[in-house]
């Protein structure tokens, strides 16, 4: 089980689908979404030759082969690294300097499999960094967190970006100084809870001043929670997250030690095979480092699986202060809130 998961959990459900997630498609389908929302889906990579001719990587009309080459030219200074199309067997560890990843044509970069440091495609310890339009995949360490990004300080801005089939997205360490933003992106087929290490989940986030997730898909979770953070300060806004097609996933937002901000506008569909069905919002789960009064959960679209017999929770709490909980459509079988000792 993931960690902080203080509700039920129950054997795997692996009874076909029912009818839900098509009725709630279809009540999607009848409600516009953000078009920022599908963006992520127009650039979905498409099966690519690799790479020849030119360099792979450019700073300022300067090839290089290795990621690694490119970042020590830009070394305490600022610059942008141009991928080109095709798939990059490599990785690069940032020790300073402000550096963009920024992908030639979007969709199309696409980092397969490789980690520094036994941890992920990039390591970012840096002044700053910002990821755009590249696609992270295939990544796994002996620890059970290979990630696309390995965050441990400073900010990161994450736009227009695929995260997928890999233990983990995106894991940081601690910064209360430092916002990692993650807009337009895509997170599919992430997640484990297995081999007796801890969880490893879409998004995990350290002690972060601010995290800000907005108009992003979560989808096919493999385990763990879908995005889960210790961040004081949060803003996650108009999201999809869909465990129709997840396996032995837990909370889709998980927020352990509490925080304050917003949840709002997310679209909420909980799959059948859960490793824990209890809440689809986790607040305070395990600590309660962080306050959560006045924290904001409003306008979200939710909805389970029926005919399972199971009580789910839309926001369950452990922090005992008072949240603010807005008017929120939870389909049948959803209970609004529910406070929880201990």
């Amino acid at each position: 089980m993931g960690t902080g998961e203080g509700l039920t959990s129950f054997a795997r459900d692996r009874a076909p689908e029912s009818g839900y997630g098509a009725t709630m498609l279809q009540s999607i389908l009848r409600r516009p979404l953000s078009p920022l929302l599908a963006l992520p889906l127009l650039f979905a990579p498409v099966a690519l030759p690799a790479q020849t001719g030119g360099a792979p990587y450019s700073v300022d009309g300067r090839g290089f082969e290795r990621l690694q080459d490119a970042v020590d030219a830009i070394g305490e200074g600022e610059g942008t690294i141009r991928v080109a199309p095709g798939y990059h067997r490599d990785c690069a560890v940032q020790t300073t300097g402000r550096i963009a990843f920024v992908a030639a044509e979007p969709g199309r970069a696409i980092f397969d499999g490789v980690t520094c440091e036994g941890k992920a495609t990039l390591v970012l310890r840096g002044n700053g960094a910002k990821v755009d339009g590249i696609v992270f995949q295939n990544l796994r360490v002996p620890d059970g967190n290979g990630a696309g990004i390995r965050l441990e300080r400073s900010d990161l801005e994450i736009v227009n970006s695929m995260f997928r089939n890999s233990e983990e997205g995106i894991l940081t360490g601690d910064d209360a100084a430092a916002t990692l933003t993650i807009t337009r992106s895509t997170f599919s087929r992430l997640g484990r809870c297995d081999r007796g290490l801890s969880c490893a989940h879409s998004v995990y986030t350290g002690a972060y001043g601010r995290v800000i997730v907005t108009n992003t898909r979560f989808e096919k979770g493999s385990g763990g929670h879908y995005l889960k953070t210790r961040s004081p300060r949060v803003e996650i806004r108009d999201n999809s997250f869909d465990d129709t097609q997840g396996t032995t996933t837990n909370y889709l937002i998980d927020l352990p030690a509490g925080s304050t901000g917003r949840i709002a506008s997310n679209l909420m569909i909980q799959g059948r095979d859960k490793e824990n069905y209890g809440a689809l919002i986790a607040i305070a789960a395990e600590a309660r480092d962080n306050p959560s009064r006045g924290l904001v959960i409003e306008g979200n679209r939710a909805s389970v699986p029926q005919g399972t017999g199971r009580k789910t929770i839309f926001v369950a709490d452990w922090s005992g202060e008072a949240l603010a909980i807005g008017p929120n459509e939870l389909g049948p079988g959803l209970t609004r809130f529910e406070k929880i000792s201990g």
